[in-house]
């Protein structure tokens, strides 16, 4: 594969990949911030605001605004941190829990849905993809 193969490949994946991305976005119950917010308390556990925020690569006090709406809606509390009471910690609540697992199963079930209407041979081919995907997005 030449140079003008790769750069017409990797224009075409970051095509593909960016609809997707919107696509299944779109499937979310939250709106992008607070969804980020659940994903990775869920993913990594307790974060300060400023972690949150250094994370998504946004101002603290937008973050704030998002940590607020969802502690709002019963989705994360605010804990302090008993060794340094200066420090709050931002966690998931049981109800925050199932509201990002119920969320995460109808993106799943909308894909799966996609992916059944599939060929064989296109789901294999899928299937060899995910790992370099996955290998590319970790880079």
């Amino acid at each position: 594969m030449n140079d003008e193969d790769i750069d017409e490949l990797a224009s075409d994946l970051r095509v593909s990949l960016g609809q997707i991305t919107r696509r299944i976005r779109a499937e979310t119950s939250f709106p992008l911030t607070q969804a980020m917010v659940l994903g990775r308390l869920h993913r990594e556990g307790p974060q300060t605001v400023g972690d949150l925020a250094a994370g998504a690569r946004m101002r603290s006090q937008s973050m704030a605004q998002a940590v607020n709406e969802l502690q709002a809606l019963g989705f994360v509390k605010r804990l302090t941190d008993p060794d340094d009471r200066r420090r709050r910690y931002v966690l998931l609540t049981e109800i925050g829990h199932a509201a990002i697992e119920e969320d995460r199963a109808h993106r799943d079930t909308w894909l799966s849905e996609i992916l059944a209407g599939l060929t064989d041979d296109e789901r294999d081919l899928l299937r060899q993809a995910a790992p370099v995907l996955a290998r590319i997005a970790a880079s």
